[in-house]
């Protein structure tokens, strides 16, 4: 007889067991994936930890990671990959707009960021949008704090509506039992090299499970010490995974994510006069007059807005129904600039009609698809810092 018990540490609940009826064959074993390799992965089954091999990139069953459902067939090769309840995914970096999956059926998402340096509050909204849409439930964790002369939590509150915000220690263990009562069934780890996931998860795993390493004294950027994706059984009940740190976050088809992160903005878009408002020259635009009179900041509407042309523009290169929408936009701007040249008698050279159709994006440009009916996409490609993304 299989005894599950031995699986409950790593997860395993009642719910999960349902998705196991369809394979109760002998030759079928339920496992999860603590860790991922290249074409093998270690899992835990009821009989222990196990090494099973990965199914060809190009099989039905592909883009497995660490915290996935799989069934083991008697020869220990994945065979199926159970419905994953959650996912935390983004842009790959490889800049062909693929998804990549983080991990898989995380329930808590701790976004660590190390309160001794800069807090990049961008960065943090970045990431609240990812784990939204992701369908887990961010906590923003302030590493360091020890270390820290001025802890920003107002700051990052106010950026964060619907998440916990917590200011931690490792080192001196302030913070600890107040993040550890937050914690709730698989925890995943996630930010920049160097914010202390890893000597965080150290901390609430009891022992020195994951390498750490110091920061550069110069700049206190990280030396990208943590390489794969770890699942490991808390103490106290639930699971936790350590990520390696994150360069680039492009977000994936996260216009509910981006939503919820700057919930402060749809609320006001929505008293805007016009249904399609940019908030950027309009009329009776509620979200500028936010700015005007200092409820919002230009720097939290700058990244909604740099967010929302992100999503749609990887929408429209990852749907061709938008992609097409996007081309007759472009088709009928160059149309435009060429009659109003020839009503002025001037000649369309390639270096005016490249400064005019930038002008004319920024005005008049449809995005095809947006977080909001507020139409925050509307004007187009703006001020990229991270990635070039105006190809």
């Amino acid at each position: 007889m299989v005894d599950y018990d031995l699986l409950i540490p790593y997860g395993w609940t009642e719910s999960v067991a349902k998705e196991y009826l369809p394979y109760l064959d002998p030759g079928f074993t339920p496992a999860r994936i603590v860790r991922m390799d290249r074409g093998e992965c270690d899992v835990v089954t009821p009989d222990g930890p196990a090494r099973a091999t990965c199914p060809r990139a190009d099989s039905e069953v592909s883009g497995l990671c660490t915290g996935d459902w799989v069934v083991l067939d008697a020869r220990s090769h994945v065979r199926t990959l159970l419905p994953r309840r959650s996912a935390l995914a983004r842009s790959s970096a490889s800049g062909r707009s693929e998804r990549q999956v983080l991990a898989a059926n995380v329930d808590t998402v701790l976004i660590c960021t190390a309160a001794d340096g800069d807090v990049d509050l961008a960065r943090i909204e970045r990431m609240l949008a990812l784990v939204w849409e992701g369908g887990a439930q961010p906590v923003v964790v302030l590493t360091k704090a020890d270390a820290a002369e001025d802890v920003p939590l107002d700051e990052v509150r106010a950026v964060a509506p619907g998440a916990a915000v917590l200011a931690v220690s490792a080192d001196t263990g302030a913070g600890l039992d107040v993040l550890t009562a937050v914690l709730d069934g698989t925890v995943a780890l996630l930010g920049p090299s160097g914010a202390g996931k890893s000597t965080l998860a150290n901390a609430l795993l009891g022992a020195e499970v994951f390498a750490t390493n110091q920061v550069r004294g110069t700049d206190k950027k990280g030396r990208h010490t943590t390489v794969h994706r770890e699942l490991r059984p808390l103490p106290g009940g639930g699971t936790l995974i350590d990520t390696p740190g994150l360069r680039g976050v492009g977000v994936w088809d996260a216009a509910e994510g981006i939503g919820r992160t700057f919930s402060d903005i749809e609320e006001l878009a929505g008293a805007c006069r016009f249904d399609d408002c940019a908030h950027d020259r309009e009329p009776g635009c509620a979200v500028r007059e936010a700015v005007d009179s200092g409820i919002l900041t230009p720097r939290r509407l700058h990244s909604y807005r740099k967010l929302a042309r992100e999503n749609a523009w990887l929408q429209a290169r990852t749907d061709k129904r938008l992609q097409a929408e996007r081309d007759e936009a472009w088709r009928s701007i160059t149309k435009q600039q060429r009659r109003m040249y020839r009503e002025r008698g001037k000649p369309l050279t390639p270096d005016n009609r490249t400064r005019l159709l930038r002008a004319a994006a920024t005005e008049t440009l449809p995005v095809a698809a947006g977080p909001s009916p507020a139409g925050a996409c509307k004007t187009g490609f703006e001020n990229y810092e991270d990635a070039d993304l105006r190809r």
